[in-house]
């Protein structure tokens, strides 16, 4: 069975990602694999408050738990997975890349993933 370590090295690995991050409900980094001008510690303290401002909006509008999103930046994209209640999966991309792949892969094996922890 993969480690967490394992997932993220095979994830940075594909193209186009600038970084992944497990990070903990306390804005705490896990695991992680970035590219030089990546702030991680910067995105891992913010993802706490991003998924809590996320999921009210998804409660708001009465959709249900959190599990995914995917934000847009003029730089590229951030998907942001729900892994479990202590933790949650950030892989950054670069700008015209397509995710498709990315999301269903996260989606697929979310359990997987969650039951590393």
């Amino acid at each position: 069975m993969p480690s967490i370590r394992d997932v993220v090295e095979a994830l940075h690995g594909r193209d186009g990602v600038d970084a992944v991050l497990v990070v903990g409900s306390d804005g705490l980094v896990i695991d992680s694999r970035s590219r030089a001008h990546v702030d991680g510690e910067g995105v891992a303290a913010l993802l706490p408050s991003a998924v809590r401002g996320v999921a009210d909006l998804g409660a708001a509008g009465r959709r249900g738990a959190f599990t995914t999103a995917v934000l847009e930046f003029d730089g590229g994209l951030a998907l942001v997975a729900a892994l479990t209640e202590e933790a949650a999966l950030v892989i950054l991309v670069g700008p015209g890349i397509n995710v498709g792949t990315l999301l269903f892969d996260i989606q697929r094996h979310r359990s997987a993933l969650a039951g590393l922890f």
